[in-house]
């Protein structure tokens, strides 16, 4: 029999099962229910229809805070008194209300309760950010309510398509422009790559890319359809795991005779800085095509880009500069430990002098604009996770998408600019290239 792929062995450990294959039916058992605070009023709605209000499990359940944290509306404060009332009448074992966490897909890994080996369900699709840390998990929608009630849920175990990378990214070129020319490679069939409903894994050359770099990767295939996304855990990835672990865990391995339904391999040393264009972001030329392109709006943040080593990266081609006039650019960490963090080291003063507006841990901008949005006509280029048409509020406005580098160097300029040629990063604040 042949061997299994990593994420295969995630789901047959949580099914109680010896092994699975694509296409098997499993029930599995997951070691944490998520559910964020935009859902939580619907799935409310939903129980207290079917006259529940017990939860299966409340001890694994997790309640984030995240999509609205800033209360702009008087629909969003509901929001937040329907969360705490569920929150303290399902019993759920841990709920993070505003200032308490921060981003669902980013802090749980930072603060360990997200591991390799881990198995979980979440109604939102960027649960794919499991896969960075050697995790998976699986969004489920409304379905989180039967999740709920219930347990668990039947899924069909995805085939899964293996990406090799070789090579190493060079000086100004980071993980997010090599997500975002992997979705044009997709989108002009150069890998041939179906990712609706597979599983994305990484292999190759992956020492390089820290937990925050493989955040930013699983980003890219989610957009594109991906189910989940898996890296193979390196040692960085596990010494980060085993000093923060609230469990134990066990990381999980692809056989070397795993079934995969499609493999390929790209060589990465040769990458410029990417930009996706308006529309999507497997529109992703080099940065060469398009700069020169004046903006309005700069946005550093979201599940994909929100990590410490994001925003510090940006506050290298920040420090001792202005944002340009005319340029608003929102910061938004991805936990409340980041932001502790920025303001420790002295970066989130860095930020404030150049201009930036930084906003409390969570999606931000992200969130369909619930805040920092765009008018007619205007330019945004951010690090959010999609550039679709309206994202950001007037369908009107052209949104582009880079690296959290190419972001803050071009709201400095006032137009987007290739990091490698503009100038000189501050010496003082050290991240790895």
């Amino acid at each position: 029999m042949a061997g299994m792929t990593g994420a295969e062995k995630i789901i047959s450990r949580a099914c109680g099962l010896a092994s699975v294959r694509a296409g098997d039916i499993v029930y599995p058992n997951p070691d944490m229910v998520m559910i964020h605070d935009n859902m939580v009023p619907s799935v409310k709605r939903a129980l207290d229809a079917l006259g529940i209000d017990r939860l299966a499990e409340p001890e694994k359940v997790v309640m984030v805070t995240d999509h609205e944290v800033l209360y702009g509306s008087a629909r969003a404060a509901q929001y937040g008194s329907i969360n705490r009332s569920a929150a303290k009448r399902w019993g759920v074992g841990t709920f993070f209300d505003v200032g308490r966490g921060g981003h669902g897909h980013v802090f749980p890994m930072e603060r360990g309760m997200v591991l390799p080996g881990m198995f979980y369900f979440d109604n939102d699709r960027h649960c794919t950010n499991a896969g960075a840390i050697g995790a998976v998990a699986f969004r489920m929608g409304m379905e989180i309510t039967r999740v709920l009630a219930t347990g668990n849920n039947w899924i069909m175990v995805p085939k899964t398509l293996k990406l090799t990378l070789r090579g190493t990214l060079g000086p100004g070129v980071y993980a997010r422009d090599l997500g975002a020319h992997i979705g044009a490679l997709i989108r002009r069939q150069v890998l041939p790559f179906d990712l609706d409903y597979r599983i994305l894994e990484f292999a190759g050359d992956l020492d390089q890319f820290s937990l925050a770099a493989r955040v930013a990767l699983c980003s890219a295939p989610t957009e594109l359809g991906a189910y989940g996304v898996f890296f193979p855990p390196s040692e960085s990835v596990l010494a980060h795991a085993r000093d923060v672990a609230q469990r134990p865990f066990a990381a999980m391995f692809s056989d070397p005779d795993a079934r995969y339904e499609a493999a390929a391999e790209i060589d990465i040393a040769a990458l410029q800085p990417q930009v996706s264009t308006p529309g999507g972001l497997q529109n992703a030329v080099p940065v060469s095509e398009v700069a020169g392109t004046r903006i309005d709006h700069a946005f550093i943040g979201s599940c994909a880009s929100s990590m410490y080593e994001d925003i510090a990266l940006a506050a290298r081609y920040l420090a001792g500069r202005r944002i340009a006039d005319g340029v608003r650019l929102f910061v938004v960490p991805g936990s409340d430990e980041t932001s502790q963090r920025l303001a420790s080291e002295g970066l989130m003063q860095v930020l404030l002098e150049s201009g930036a507006v930084v906003l409390p841990a969570g999606c931000g901008p992200c969130n369909d604009a619930v805040v920092g949005p765009l008018d007619a006509g205007e330019v945004s280029l951010s690090t959010a996770t999609n550039n679709n048409h309206g994202r950001f509020g007037s369908r009107d406005a052209r949104l582009y998408l880079a690296s959290p580098a190419t972001v803050a160097a071009s709201a400095v300029a006032g137009q987007i600019v290739d990091v490698r040629t503009v100038f000189p990063v501050s010496p003082a604040i050290s991240v790895g290239e």
